[in-house]
Parts: structure tokens; C-alpha cells; sequence
């Protein structure tokens, strides 16, 4: 298959287009860099710096004669939505509908769209929650993925483009950008090893569903053989705090720092887990990696970008 890998500069799509790669596929990457790393691309890939809003973007699918699209590119801070969500919705919207455009002048056939199994259900109403849950997403960035999620309905209705969404819970592991906000994970990793104080917003009681990059980019392979429209969860269905994770990551890394707290942040719900069954019953998924394990892997990853 050709597939165009949207942000495949990125910590997520970049370890996908590897996988795909690996399976004999042949993968585009269209990145703005932005938040990607060149180091993350694939050799064998045909990279092409780019942002997803550009209008000339039809032009590569043409080119390539694109099957499937793995969209990932995205503004995905939730707090930088708070913040500015007409930035947000510029990427996450209109960048998605140039992609939809351009899927549909082209003959595309399916669509593997990366959405949000925290942001999108908002305060739970009961955990985990699975795809029944109803949609009250607390953050611009959850609204965003949400109309994604609709607008691949009406393009499907209207032109007969497929497509798979994954609903991710919070994503971690190797190359995971620290900078920033998104990624707490990564945050506290790269501040612990370098022997900074890391912050934790709120009282760290606040818990996720902490779901392992390797685990992500098994879905994704497994996506490639759907036939039907669907929206399934990626995710553990187990919940861990904050705080959990700043204490393991500070016995792994041996920093030994205290833990400091600051104000807890806007748009960010307070519990958050999501159930896994579908994705078992119609890709035949299941997480694999612990979290105590995925998080020994990520430190190792941070430790051993110190030393290049």
C-alpha cells in the first residue's frame, strides 16, 4: 500500500510509519516540524516538509496516489488550546479538511485518524469509559478531535471514504517530545535526569489512562485490514495519578527530588480511563506493555539521548 503519514516527524506517527515500513509498505511523511524531529524520520520514507494546511497539498496526493492517509498531524496541547483555540482549530480542523479535500479529488481510499479517548469524553460519567460514553469534550483540543471524528462521518455518508478512529488515552515512550506542556511523561523524565525540579500541576491526584507508544503502533498496523467504519479505544483501561508516575519515574532515575506542586491548569478533566474491549473484539488488540516496564523503556530512551 502507499500511506500518507501526516506528522510523521513526530513520537507517535514516527515509530508508526517505521512499523509500516518494516510490514512492506511504501509511506510519505508530511511534517511542518513544528514539534517533529528529522531524526525520527524513516530513511525509506519520502519525506516532505510541509504543513497539512497547505493548498498544494492535492497535488502530492495525485503524485503519489495515495490509498490510506494515517492522519496525526495536529496541534495537541490541551492548554495551548485553552489558550489560543483558533490556532488549534486551524490545525486541527481546516488542516484536516485540506486532507479530506484532497482524499476525496484523489481517489484515497481510507482514512486512519488519531483521536482522543481522554480529551473527547471530558469528566466521565463512568469508568473506564468505553465508546458509548457520551462526547463533552472540556477543552477546544477535545472539541477539534471531535469534529474530526464528524467530519470523517459525513465525508463516508457523502463520498464512501473509510475510515478508522482511534481514540488514544494519554500516549507515552520513546521519543516523546518533553518540551512543552503535552507530555507528562517525557516532562519529568528529561527534568528528573537532567537534575531539575519538575512541577506537577494540582494536587497530582488527577489520574490517566497511560497507554505505551508500542502499543499505539500495533493498532495502527491492525487498522490497515479494517474494512468497516468504526471509533475504538486505544487504551489500558487501568488508572494511574500523577503523582504514581512522578514517584516511579523518580526511584527509576534515582533523582530523588521532592515533589513540588503548582496550580492545576484549565481544560484538563480530572479522572480519565478508557476501556479496550472493542479493540480487542475488531483488531484483536490488547495493551501489552506495563506500565512500570514502559516507563523503565522511556527513561533508558532519555538516558540515552543525554549521551548523542
Amino acid at each position: 500500500m502507499k500511506i500518507l503519514v501526516t506528522g510523521g516527524a513526530g513520537f507517535i506517527a514516527s515509530q508508526i510509519a517505521d512499523a509500516y515500513i518494516s510490514a512492506g509498505h511504501e509511506v510519505i511523511i508530511v511534517d511542518n516540524l513544528s514539534t517533529g524531529r528529522t531524526e525520527n524520520l524513516n530513511p525509506a520514507a519520502t519525506f516532505y516538509h510541509m504543513d497539512i494546511q497547505d493548498p498544494d497539498l492535492v497535488n502530492l496526493f495525485h503524485n503519489h496516489q495515495i490509498d490510506v492517509v494515517n492522519h496525526h498531524a495536529a496541534q495537541m496541547d490541551v492548554r495551548r488550546s485553552v489558550d489560543d483555540p483558533i490556532y488549534d482549530a486551524k490545525n486541527n480542523v481546516l488542516g484536516f479538511l485540506n486532507i479530506l479535500q484532497a482524499c476525496i479529488k484523489t481517489g484515497v481510499k481510507r482514512v486512519i485518524f488519531a483521536s482522543s479517548g481522554g480529551a473527547i469524553y471530558g469528566e466521565q460519567d463512568f469508568f473506564p469509559a468505553d465508546e458509548s460514553h457520551k462526547t463533552q469534550p472540556c477543552s477546544p483540543y477535545g472539541i477539534t478531535k471531535l469534529v474530526g471524528e464528524k467530519y470523517l462521518f459525513f465525508y463516508a455518508l457523502t463520498y464512501g471514504l473509510g475510515y478508522t478512529i482511534l481514540r488514544y488515552a494519554n500516549v507515552y515512550g520513546p521519543r516523546q517530545n518533553p518540551h512543552g506542556e503535552a507530555g507528562v511523561v517525557a516532562i519529568f523524565c528529561q527534568r528528573l535526569l537532567n537534575g531539575e525540579q519538575p512541577v506537577i500541576n494540582g494536587t497530582g491526584e488527577q489520574t490517566r489512562d497511560f497507554v505505551f507508544v508500542g502499543d499505539v503502533v500495533a493498532a495502527n498496523l491492525r487498522a490497515l485490514q479494517q474494512t468497516g467504519n468504526d471509533i475504538i479505544n486505544i487504551g489500558t483501561g487501568r488508572e494511574a495519578t500523577i503523582n504514581d508516575v512522578y514517584r516511579a519515574i523518580n526511584r527509576i532515575t534515582g533523582a530523588n527530588q521532592p515533589e513540588e506542586h503548582g496550580p492545576g491548569k484549565e481544560g484538563e478533566q480530572f479522572r480519565s480511563v478508557i476501556d479496550f474491549h472493542h479493540a480487542q473484539t475488531v483488531l484483536g488488540w490488547t495493551p501489552r506493555m506495563d506500565l512500570q516496564q514502559g516507563l523503565l523503556q522511556t527513561v533508558a530512551f532519555f538516558k540515552s539521548m543525554q549521551k548523542t
